[in-house]
């Protein structure tokens, strides 16, 4: 046994208790400790630091251990093939090639014991191959655009065919030949608009007619979406229309083109698909057929604009499009009646895994489905994510994941890297992501089980309310995730889309989409008909819901944000959205200060003159208002002008009485003789001095003048016969005429047809000592802009116009 010694503690010396009266005074006692408080603040924020970014190690640690990682390959595809399609020149094909071979090897020297460096080579190798997705798309495409207006007699091939409600077709043609004139440099394959014939073309068939031909349109306004873009990777190089009726001619007459077998097959897949468009249309008349054959075959032009603008009013145009919407309905409801009709034979449910027939009967039903659709992106996408879902339960795997997802856009994006720019593929994964991660979110909360919810009598009450409060967070979830992309690419807002959808969503659940696909079952019978007028009732109601709620007005113009603003908003959406641990409010972080800067700091200053890309329409731009020289300008550009600027108003010109010269093409022009320009001279002067203010005042078909509220004159002339007095009369004269010269004389600045064709459209700020021009494009060097570099004269392409424009006109 050991022996416990007691010790005594005695103070020593020194260290003993002090007498009271050799305590310091408290004021001494005081001052010593704030300085001590602030040394223990000082100390403690490093700790603070520390302690957060160690939490944060954590939480990146256990995003990498649930694969998180993984579900952002995506975008670092995606942002290198948009990296390369926004860029001013393409890049080198050899050394991409270098770069992404350097990389791969570091990602295997790396290995895992570098997970954070692994991972960083691992996105920059991502961001290199989506560069090369986007180059090879390019060279896939080569698509011939038509490098300026021409009228001509085309002959073609019809390979799509879409009807819209005042009786026009429009036809996608492949062009055999040219004539009167002969096009130089063609293009493949064509859009064209044909109005009275008795009856529409045949796919297949070749037909030829007189035609206006016009290439693709570039952005309304800079920074705006470049039509051409979409048109160059979809192979269309000029749009147009015939002149009168075009003629069938005899397929047996002269030779054929060699068709290759994917060729015919898409032949055969879309005269299926004219065919199933004209029965519902047949059935259904107006624009509940029209509405009809929309959710089958992706055919809208048939739609009335009425109803159209209505639908997208009220927030239900995604209705229309086929997307995840339809092809979930579609298969949800093809698996779940056919797992019923199964498991009421019992040999079959007994000795058979019915789930997983079900779900190759559902693979098969929305595959038909997808190869009707017209393979837009939004179809594309869903037909991608259903699939991967129902291959899913053949291996009793999940079928809602975030994983799925990631599948599909890395397939889109490594097949159509080009679709990454456009709104449809933006918008569809933009939902879709937050729909599943929102669904993950509430399966995976803390339920509390309330025994009065198991109340038989409540189960009915309990059932409904889960339907519409699903259908309610669906909404939301879905309408707050697409809002940003609506306001970058549509520069506008809705604002009743939730109570349009609550309505709308039970009609297109319970009646539209299953009697649809029952009819689509039974129309190689013949006995579809009841089954589209039950179709039809619910559509006619979706319809009077959409007018309904359009009227109640709602959209909200935004206008155009700054640049950085998407990207940043982007950035904090997929954080907040692929993110599982409380990392994912750095995201919301992000998207609340990036939207709270743009609402409080004040917007750039607007344009105060815009200029079409073709010089035919022009506006000048004052609080509120618009002015434009045209008294009904073309709706397609100025609805553009009037969303990006949040200018409803229009103030047409003020018609003034005057000569008019006829109009000459090209470089022909009327000379005038010295009255007649002096004349001419006088009337522009007096009608800007004494006309008012910001408001064009126009001799029809000869010129129009404007004097801004800063002082400058601007001259639009419609007949280069009055350059002279133009030039004379304003400090910036637009003409659509295709000059071969930029400048007048008196020194004012000239746009032309030709300057315009190779800048796109024009935004000047007029400022004390000249102005500031901002244009669409600042070089031509990429495939789908070469074109307006072509000079058909030479038959080759110029790399510079006939002058620059000037910045600093006077």
């Amino acid at each position: 046994m050991q022996e416990l010694t007691t010790v005594e503690l005695r103070p020593q010396a020194g260290v003993g208790l002090a007498d009271p009266a050799d305590l310091p005074a408290p004021a001494a006692v005081m001052r010593p400790a704030r300085t001590q408080s602030a040394m223990s603040l000082r100390h403690r924020l490093p700790v603070a630091m520390t302690q957060a970014l160690h939490a944060c190690g954590r939480m990146l640690s256990e995003e990498a251990d649930h694969g998180r990682l993984l579900l952002f390959s995506p975008v670092f595809l995606g942002a290198g093939a948009a990296f390369w399609f926004l860029a001013a020149t393409d890049f080198p094909l050899l050394p991409s090639l270098l770069c992404l071979s350097v990389l791969m090897l570091a990602v295997l020297v790396a290995g895992r014991s570098r997970p954070g460096l692994r991972a960083t080579l691992m996105a920059l190798a991502l961001v290199v191959c989506g560069m090369l997705c986007a180059q090879l798309e390019s060279w896939r495409a080569s698509t011939v655009i038509l490098d300026s207006s021409v009228t001509t007699t085309v002959t073609g091939r019809v390979e799509r065919r879409e009807g819209d409600d005042r009786g026009r077709w429009r036809y996608v043609l492949t062009v055999t030949g040219t004539e009167a004139p002969q096009v130089k440099r063609p293009p493949r394959r064509i859009t064209v608009i044909a109005r009275g014939a008795d009856a529409p073309f045949e796919i297949g068939d070749i037909i030829t007619g007189r035609a206006r031909l016009t290439p693709p349109a570039g952005p309304a306004l800079p920074a705006l979406n470049d039509f051409s873009f979409g048109a160059y990777f979809d192979g269309i190089g000029a749009n147009g229309f015939f002149y009168g009726a075009p003629e069938k001619v005899d397929s047996q007459t002269g030779p054929q083109p060699a068709r290759s077998p994917p060729e015919a097959l898409l032949e055969w897949l879309y005269q299926l698909r004219s065919r199933i468009g004209d029965r519902i249309r047949s059935i259904l008349p107006g624009d509940t057929g029209a509405f009809a054959a929309a959710l089958v075959t992706d055919e809208r032009r048939a739609i009335s604009k009425e109803t159209t603008e209505a639908l997208r009013q009220s927030g239900l145009a995604h209705i229309v499009a086929i997307s995840g919407l339809n092809m979930a309905l579609s298969a949800g409801i093809f698996f779940v009646g056919f797992r019923m009709l199964l498991s009421l034979v019992p040999g079959v449910a007994q000795a058979y895994a019915t789930k997983k027939i079900a779900a190759g009967g559902a693979l098969v039903a929305v595959t038909a489905y997808f190869l009707i659709s017209g393979f837009g992106v939004s179809a594309e996408r869903a037909f991608i994510m259903m699939a991967i879902m129902l291959i899913a339960v053949f291996f009793d795997r999940p079928s809602i994941s975030l994983r799925n997802v990631v599948l599909s856009a890395l397939v889109i994006i490594a097949i159509s890297p080009s679709e990454v720019l456009g709104p449809s593929f933006q918008m569809s994964f933009a939902a879709t992501l937050a729909l599943v991660s929102g669904y993950q979110l509430w399966k995976d909360r803390r339920v509390r089980e309330n025994p009065l919810l198991k109340l038989p009598a409540l189960r009915p009450v309990v059932a409904v309310a889960g339907f519409f409060g699903g259908v309610f967070l669906t909404s939301l979830i879905g309408g707050f995730s697409t809002a940003l992309f609506a306001v970058e690419h549509f520069h506008r807002l809705t604002a009743y889309g939730l109570p349009a959808n609550l309505a709308t969503m039970p009609i297109i659940s319970f009646i539209v989409m299953p009697a649809g696909l029952l009819a689509m079952l039974l129309m190689p019978f013949g006995l579809d008909a009841p089954l589209w007028t039950v179709v039809g009732f619910g559509l006619d109601l979706v319809i009077t819901v959409a007018k309904t709620v359009s009227g109640w007005g709602g959209n909200i113009d935004l206008g155009r944000l700054p640049g950085w603003y998407f990207a940043v908003a982007v950035a904090g959406f997929l954080l907040l959205t692929l993110l599982r641990t409380r990392l994912r409010h750095v995201g919301t972080s992000i998207l609340a200060v990036a939207t709270l800067i743009v609402l409080i700091l004040p917007g750039s200053r607007p344009p105060d003159l815009v200029i079409s890309e073709d010089g035919g329409l022009v506006a000048l731009i004052a609080p509120a208002a618009m002015a434009s020289n045209r008294e009904n300008p073309p709706d397609f550009i100025f609805d553009q002008w009037q969303r990006a600027l949040v200018l409803p108003t229009h103030h047409p010109p003020k018609m003034l009485d005057g000569p008019a010269i006829p109009a000459q093409g090209d470089d022909r022009r009327v000379r005038l003789s010295r009255d007649q320009q002096n004349e001419a001279r006088t009337a522009m002067v007096a009608a800007a001095a004494g006309g008012e203010a910001n408001r064009f005042s126009c001799v029809k078909k000869a010129w129009c003048i404007a004097r801004l509220g800063n002082g400058h004159v601007v001259a639009v002339i419609d007949n280069a016969a009055y350059l002279g007095p133009a030039c004379d009369a304003g400090v910036v004269v637009v003409t659509s005429v295709r000059l071969r010269f930029d400048r007048c004389r008196s020194g004012a600045t000239l746009f032309t047809g030709e300057t315009l064709r190779r800048t796109g459209s024009v935004e000047l700020r007029f400022a004390q000592t000249g102005f500031e021009v901002a244009t669409a494009f600042s070089a031509l060097s990429r495939p789908w802009m070469r074109h307006r570099a072509y000079d058909w004269r030479k038959d080759g392409f110029t790399e510079s116009g006939p002058s620059a424009v000037s910045d600093n006109g006077e």
